[in-house]
């Protein structure tokens, strides 16, 4: 009956898959094209060798599992415990190669967390300058976080190391390369084994980072 059921309504073009949040409906979506143009015009400038472009997020993981599909066999019913716990907070910035640096803060990401990810990042970046004399533009949500006082009082030195911001329109995640990153390892990466405890969770996750680039890797459009 079910198999009939799924039958009929792909013949109507309906597919079954997750749902997602989205914030669409609170953007403006002439500023939304205006910035999906700005974007072509970084990637085509990359492409030139103008300068790197690197997207910039944070996200989070606990032992409140991110639930994936997965096959069961008939009469099962796959179950992954749920509990809290502390959180793993992931300061991430990645490019189009697939290159990423990445921090690790266990408390909430305060300011001076954001700041000293990207001053780390800063001194990994400019060792690549150094041989290739292209600068790095950093696209960044336009989040509260990033507009603090302090981090704003940062950006001029970060601009003297040649680490330029970008910030994106609000409400508008499909232009950070970075969340493709962040479903990946939710849903698709991370073993539903790794939320038995938090230990695991972290090593889990630390593994799948340091292989990104190597084992893990995206096809960017």
């Amino acid at each position: 009956m079910w198999g009939d059921y799924r039958r009929t309504v792909k013949k109507f073009k309906y597919t079954y898959k997750r749902c997602r949040a989205s914030l669409k409906i609170f953007r403006n979506e002439d500023a939304f094209v205006r910035n999906q143009k700005v974007q072509e015009f970084l990637k085509n400038q990359e492409l030139e060798g103008k300068f790197k472009v690197y997207f910039f997020d944070e996200t989070r993981a606990s032992l409140t599992p991110n639930i994936p599909h997965t096959w069961h066999t008939v009469g099962e019913t796959i179950e992954i415990p749920s509990k809290r716990s502390k959180r793993l907070n992931i300061l991430g910035f990645i490019n189009r190669g697939n290159d990423g640096f990445f921090h690790f803060v266990e408390s909430s990401v305060k300011s001076s967390d954001v700041i000293h990810a990207f001053d780390l990042f800063s001194a990994r970046y400019a060792k690549e300058y150094a041989k290739t004399k292209v600068p790095c533009l950093v696209v960044l949500y336009n989040a509260s976080i990033h507009h603090s006082i302090e981090f704003k009082a940062q950006i001029d030195g970060w601009m003297a190391q040649v680490i330029c911001l970008h910030y994106l329109q609000t409400y508008s995640p499909e232009l950070n390369l970075i969340e493709i990153l962040w479903r990946k390892i939710k849903y698709e990466w991370m073993s539903m084994s790794a939320y038995k405890t938090y230990g695991p969770l972290t090593s889990s996750i630390k593994n799948i980072i340091n292989l990104f680039g190597i084992k893990h890797r995206i096809i960017f459009g």
